[in-house]
């Protein structure tokens, strides 16, 4: 049965041409690669942790793993560029741009408000201090 992130198989034949090669021999993987990528895709699409990822797309550090690896790679940049330009290719992809003209109001202390409280000078600029008058130093003084 497909999961809600499971990638169709129209999608995977899309993809799995644009995915680096492995390049190391060894043991074959536990679990397939459509199987991390759908688990990178739900984890991604719900914000969970990975660790909550089910194992019906393997262990949660091998697709973490993946993951990561790709990120430095760069291959999930790659991948999106690849599949932008098929989709461009085909006319499925237009390439609008949408501007907002939401005007969003700054804090008024971002915006040069006068400041109040402590950042605010208690005598003005050029002036030069009163002495300091308290009853002990009146008493010396006289």
């Amino acid at each position: 049965m497909a999961g809600r992130f499971d990638l169709t198989d129209a999608q995977w034949a899309a993809l799995e041409p644009l995915l680096p090669r492995p390049s190391r021999s060894g043991r074959p993987s536990l679990w397939s690669k459509r199987q991390l990528i759908s688990g990178i895709r739900r984890r991604v699409r719900t914000g969970a942790p990975w660790w909550d990822m089910p194992m019906a797309y393997g262990s949660w550090a091998a697709a973490y793993a993946l993951f990561r690896r790709w990120q430095r790679a760069g291959v999930w940049q790659q991948v999106l560029a690849s599949l932008q330009a098929l989709a461009d290719a085909d006319g499925r992809l237009t390439w609008d741009v949408s501007v907002d003209s939401t005007t969003v109001r700054a804090h008024q202390h971002a915006a040069g408000a006068p400041k109040r409280g402590i950042c605010r000078p208690s005598r003005r600029a050029g002036r030069s201090p009163s002495p300091v008058t308290t009853r002990w130093a009146a008493r010396g003084a006289g």
